[in-house]
């Protein structure tokens, strides 16, 4: 069993109680086999019960999970850790991410990274990665875990917020670029160009977008609670664009950020 990740994710941000779980459930039925949770989420329990019930073996399915903001300090990471692990029934998860990085230097970034490190040795985790990173904090991780240690940057981008720099930071050092909210929470959907790309490829805008993330060379994670959505996104993977149609998302960027909380960092 290669334990890459699908490029593609069902993932379950604002997802709650049985929401989550007939969504994680219905998505492994259609034939996903990467779920993308949080501890902040408040719902690794369902995740876990939803991929038990699935009855699908257990390294079929790339699990995903990321540590919060006040468990990021020694006395707690590796027990919330243990902690996700048994909300998700499972022994270890494929993939585990700092959720943000810490900018009130109350725990410093060498001591969660070297935490985060200590999950992966103990088989905790197959692997680390982070989200959130700017450029230069992808810099200072890689000097304090050494090259090849990060999996991926899990960042904003869609159309209107396309996150050049950072993408490019990633290549550049040879971390995958995960992609959250990838339709803009909705707003692809009415983008007269997106609308115009999918007519001419004969598929809906949100599978325009998707195909558009997926031919960039990165992995994304759309959530969804409607059979219907998850199944469309799922087909996205069938759906290639020309040349002419992936440079007519190119002008659509405006910087349009829809995740800035107030403990974000200074964004590049």
């Amino acid at each position: 069993m290669s334990h890459t990740m699908p490029l593609l994710g069902a993932g379950t941000f604002r997802l709650k109680q049985d929401d989550a779980y007939q969504s994680v459930l219905t998505a492994l039925k259609q034939g996903y086999r990467h779920i993308d949770t949080a501890q902040i989420y408040g719902n690794e329990a369902e995740v876990g019960r939803a991929i038990q019930d699935s009855g699908l073996p257990r390294d079929d399915v790339f699990i995903t999970t990321k540590v919060w903001l006040d468990k990021l300090d020694d006395a707690h990471f590796l027990a919330s850790v243990e902690e996700s692990l048994s909300k998700l029934k499972t022994d270890y998860v494929d993939l585990l991410l700092i959720h943000w990085p810490l900018m009130d230097g109350t725990v410093p970034m060498e001591s969660y990274l070297t935490q985060l490190y200590v999950a992966q040795q103990r088989g905790l985790t197959r692997h680390i990665g982070v989200s959130n990173f700017t450029c230069q904090q992808l810099d200072d991780a890689i000097d304090i875990l050494g090259p090849g240690r990060l999996y991926t940057n899990q960042i904003e981008v869609h159309p209107f917020l396309q996150n050049r720099t950072v993408v490019e930071h990633c290549e550049a050092n040879d971390i995958l670029v995960t992609a959250y909210m990838p339709l803009a929470v909705g707003r692809v959907l009415e983008e007269p160009v997106i609308v115009a790309v999918a007519e001419q490829a004969g598929c809906t805008p949100a599978q325009a977008t998707l195909a558009w993330i997926r031919q960039l060379g990165m992995a994304t994670i759309p959530s969804s609670t409607n059979p219907d959505h998850l199944q469309a996104n799922l087909d996205s993977q069938q759906v290639v664009l020309s040349a002419e149609q992936m440079a007519a998302f190119e002008g659509l960027d405006r910087g349009l950020r829809l995740a800035d909380p107030d403990f974000g960092p200074d964004w590049d």
